[in-house]
């Protein structure tokens, strides 16, 4: 199943990521895709928010993942590969351990990590208009 999800200025994020949540299904890994600033920490942490998530939702840049939890106790992982520069780097952090957890992942850059992604990874692709609105793609 694809969806699109627009978004027309930045008060449209949270509409958005109720619609996100609507169609997330029991898939839990969701590769991001888009140019920088485009917006996918912002709609992670709408998303995060729309959960229940109730810490602070930052992007893991430096970290490369952070942990959330749902109000049921749950982990949800946010994963942000920018600054991986060799596969082996998330060996080292147990990556495949996440993704294959059940837990809710989110990865912002997945296109440098591809090959470790599970077949079952939503693909996520937010594209920015010229009158700066904002597209978002899900793809199964």
């Amino acid at each position: 199943m694809n969806c699109t999800i627009e978004i027309h200025d930045v008060t449209g994020v949270e509409a958005a990521a109720r619609a996100f949540v609507q169609v997330m299904g029991e898939d839990t890994v969701f590769a991001l895709y888009g140019n920088m600033g485009v917006g996918k920490t912002t709609l992670i942490k709408a998303v995060c928010k729309e959960l229940g998530v109730e810490e602070t939702v930052t992007s893991p840049t430096f970290a490369i993942v952070n942990e959330y939890s749902l109000p049921n106790g749950a982990p949800v992982y946010h994963f942000d590969c920018y600054r991986v520069e060799k596969l082996e780097e998330l060996f080292d952090l147990g990556f495949e351990e996440y993704l294959y957890s059940d837990a809710l992942c989110f990865i912002e850059w997945p296109e440098l990590v591809e090959p470790l992604l599970p077949e079952r990874a939503i693909k996520v692709t937010i594209r920015e208009r010229d009158n700066g609105s904002r597209v978002v793609d899900i793809n199964r």
